[in-house]
């Protein structure tokens, strides 16, 4: 029996496998959206070699992965009939980690999203009739608790259905936490909803760096638009990897719901820019709030250009909502349960944005090696 765990190319769903391959002894079966076999492969290792080196990746590819080649918005995600049967009959419990992030395309966040979860709870519905399963986790986001202003959200006070949304991935993601409520009301189900997720704590590489480039403008600004003291809730990835994992783990997790966040230790933006301006040798930007307005006309006037104004405009567009609404989300729940605080991201901004910026906002990914071996890996039904 496995672990099912979608999005394992993706960068949370990265430290998720990765966790689980590294703690625990559960094989696992993984979605991989590719056109062959071999690109399945160097999609899962292009993922992972943020965490392993390449014979360690292909010792845990050969022993312990089930690659499925598929698509999760297709029917039956998009496997044959005898490895979606596979799927199903070695499945003991689920993750799913997979999602558009895309805030600005609602077309994409409803297939992805809305889709590919109902997908998933098919499966998920399938493999507890045929004989039990033991968990379904679900990775949420804190932004389902819809607009908000100058709060701290609890994990049971978040969602209000009488509440607007701040865009179509906010609002794609509270209908698939409801979904999932719904359809599998007998399965022991785990919420996870994780604030802004950005960089690791215990170093400063990163694959992401769509909001590593919003901080990167944000903070050569001689004068910013927010209120000084007010909060940013921000996470590390290897924190809400953690937690995932652990949690997931469990036999009796003490709740269903669990924001990963810094919750009411998340920092103020004098904090944050203090530090980076410290650590960079910098002045510290200005705050002048009053000017909000007008930024955000430039924003959505930048955000309409081409080349890297448009760019940058589009970045600061789809987060600006997340910088000024001064709130954050409790997460006594997650600490209580891991018996640890994450850490702060003044800790490990200088080194993230550094990195960053000396990568020009790439993640150096190595190729796959031309004289690895491929007899030793399987797909599908054949590794499983």
């Amino acid at each position: 029996m496995a672990i099912f765990v979608t999005g394992s190319t993706g960068y949370l769903g990265s430290y998720v496998v990765a966790g689980l391959l590294s703690g625990y002894r559960d094989k696992l079966n993984l979605l991989v959206r590719a056109k062959t076999e071999q690109e399945t492969r160097e999609r899962l290792w292009a993922s992972l070699q943020l965490h392993f080196d390449f014979p360690e990746f292909l010792e845990y590819l050969d022993t312990r992965i089930c690659i499925f080649g598929g698509d999760l918005t297709k029917d039956h995600l998009g496997l044959s009939d005898n490895d979606y049967h596979a799927l199903v009959e070695t499945t003991d419990s689920l993750i799913h980690c997979a999602a558009s992030l895309n805030r600005k395309s609602e077309k994409q966040c409803l297939n992805v999203n809305l889709r590919g979860t109902l997908e998933v709870i098919q499966l998920a519905r399938q493999a507890q009739d045929h004989h039990g399963l033991r968990r379904y986790s679900h990775v949420s986001t804190v932004a389902v608790a819809g607009q908000r202003k100058n709060e701290v959200v609890t994990e049971d006070k978040a969602i209000d259905w009488e509440r607007s949304d701040y865009d179509p991935y906010a609002r794609t993601k509270k209908f698939c936490e409801h979904m999932a409520n719904r359809w599998l009301p007998d399965v022991q189900k785990t919420i996870f909803r994780p604030a802004i997720v950005l960089g690791d704590s215990r170093r400063p590489e990163t694959s992401q760096f769509d909001m590593v480039q919003a901080v990167h403008f944000l903070a050569r600004m001689p004068v910013l638009p927010l209120r000084p003291h007010d909060r940013i809730d921000i996470v590390p990835a290897n924190y809400v990897g953690k937690a995932v994992v652990t949690i997931h783990q469990k036999d009796a997790p003490t709740h269903g719901i669990y924001h990963l966040s810094s919750g009411t230790g998340s920092q103020t933006f004098v904090e944050l820019t203090e530090a980076i301006a410290k650590a960079g040798g910098m002045h510290r930007p200005l705050f002048w709030p009053w000017l909000g307005g007008a930024f955000s006309r430039s924003v959505n006037w930048a955000a309409s250009r081409r080349g890297a104004v448009g760019h940058a405009g589009s970045l600061l567009k789809v987060f600006w909502p997340y910088l000024e609404w001064n709130t954050v989300f409790d997460n006594s729940r997650v600490v209580a349960e891991l018996g640890e605080a994450p850490a702060k991201f003044s800790t490990y901004a200088a080194g993230l944005l550094k990195f960053s910026r000396e990568n020009h906002f790439r993640y150096p990914a190595k190729t796959w090696p031309t004289n690895a071996s491929m007899e030793r890996t399987a797909v599908g039904r054949a590794s499983a």
